[in-house]
């Protein structure tokens, strides 16, 4: 029954998880989970009441390693294991970080199923990981990308299409997908743009071996996100206002609209300095920016490149943006990422109810089209040119 809470609709329906040879696939038998259906490692979102969640549900889960703080972080996946009896999730993490071999030896302590990674780590430390028993799957936009990960060792591979959430490459999932496929010889996982069984079945069709799943999984009644963020997103009807901006870090991301991207995008080289630094020093407490260090960068910037230096500090500056939207639900005064998917979720649902609502439509649709090619197999055949 539909319920109104905070002015978001959530739908309850019960559902009841379908069990499909269809759905059987190379990403269920090496990761055991029961639907080939993966929940990624949003900042800030994918805490570990959304992973015990998906892994009750029959997905899997992977922890966010990077914003989770490194204190907090072994009793976080404790409290994983603690809830669902065992490893049976990832953790995500970025060599970049401070702590990222805090979340290497993590991994193999508790012998966590899998780790992903966008900037990964070298061929020594996968393999120390794969050592263990802990599954190395990199998320890749990109061919290339696809095949160094396979050289330095990776088991599996994500291939996140343009068209999903956050920082992301300029391939549409539809042409990345089957490049790789043709390409690698390990399982593809296919992320950007899915949200329903159908995505699913077309996904498991082309040969991927499941899907991922972001900002589909942040729009759950599981999600942290708070509810002000939650509606901003369901408000969201039109794709294009799902758009790529360079403003925030030089790279490619995709983000909603919202009042404080177009500020920066309409912004020149020293008003947009002015931003980065105002809104690093409202946050002074979490980026370290004190008045004195904030004038002293902006009279650096008028003898070097304003242009260049805001960039670097909204690059500093961006977790604590994306803390503003994801956490503290003022989403006009922070980034707000997210996939153009997005645009078609109109309600939100538990993190269960979504996996095997997906699971029952995406296990319907290979039925049909398995039917439809065994009764018109004679026909078809006859028709082959000799």
């Amino acid at each position: 029954m539909p319920v109104k809470s905070n002015n978001v609709l959530i739908i309850r329906q019960p559902t009841r998880p379908p069990s499909s040879a269809y759905l059987d696939t190379e990403l269920t038998r090496r990761l055991g989970c029961r639907f080939p259906i993966v929940q990624t490692a949003m900042g800030w979102v994918a805490d570990a009441n959304l992973v015990i969640a998906t892994t009750r549900g029959g997905g899997f889960g992977f922890l966010a390693g990077a914003t989770i703080e490194p204190q907090h972080l072994e009793a976080e996946i404790n409290k994983v294991i603690e809830a669902t009896g065992g490893s049976n999730f990832g953790l995500n993490f970025h060599m970049f970080q401070e702590n990222a071999m805090q979340c290497v030896e993590l991994a193999i302590k508790y012998r966590l199923k899998a780790v992903s990674y966008g900037r990964g780590p070298d061929k020594v430390t996968i393999s120390r990981l794969k050592a263990a028993g802990v599954l190395c799957i990199p998320t890749v936009g990109a061919l290339k990308h696809a095949l160094k990960a396979v050289e330095l060792g990776a088991d599996m591979i994500t291939i996140q299409g343009s068209e999903g959430g956050g920082h992301t490459g300029g391939v549409p999932t539809t042409i990345l997908l089957p490049q790789v496929l043709d390409a690698v010889e390990v399982p593809v996982i296919a992320a950007g743009g899915f949200s329903t069984g159908r995505g699913l079945a077309s996904a498991l069709a082309a040969g991927a071996a499941g899907i991922a799943m972001g900002t589909r999984f942040m729009m759950t009644t599981d999600s942290p996100t708070p509810a002000q963020t939650k509606a901003r997103y369901l408000a969201v009807h039109d794709p294009q206002k799902i758009r790529v901006t360079r403003s925030v870090d030089g790279m490619r991301h995709r983000i909603l609209e919202n009042a404080f991207i177009k500020k920066l995008e309409a912004a020149g080289p020293l008003k947009k300095l002015f931003i980065a630094l105002g809104s690093a020093y409202r946050w002074k407490r979490e980026t370290g920016m004190t008045f004195g260090h904030m004038i002293k960068t902006f009279f650096k910037a008028i003898k070097e490149d304003p242009a260049q230096l805001s960039q670097v500090v909204m690059s500093t500056n961006q977790p604590v943006l994306l803390q503003r939207s994801m956490v503290d639900g003022v989403p006009d005064e922070g980034i707000l990422s997210g996939g153009q998917v997005a645009a078609s979720i109109d309600q939100l649902l538990s993190a269960s109810d979504l996996i095997h609502g997906i699971a029952r439509e995406a296990d319907a649709c290979l039925q049909r089209v398995c039917a439809s090619g065994e009764s018109q197999a004679p026909t078809r055949e006859a028709s082959m040119p000799r």
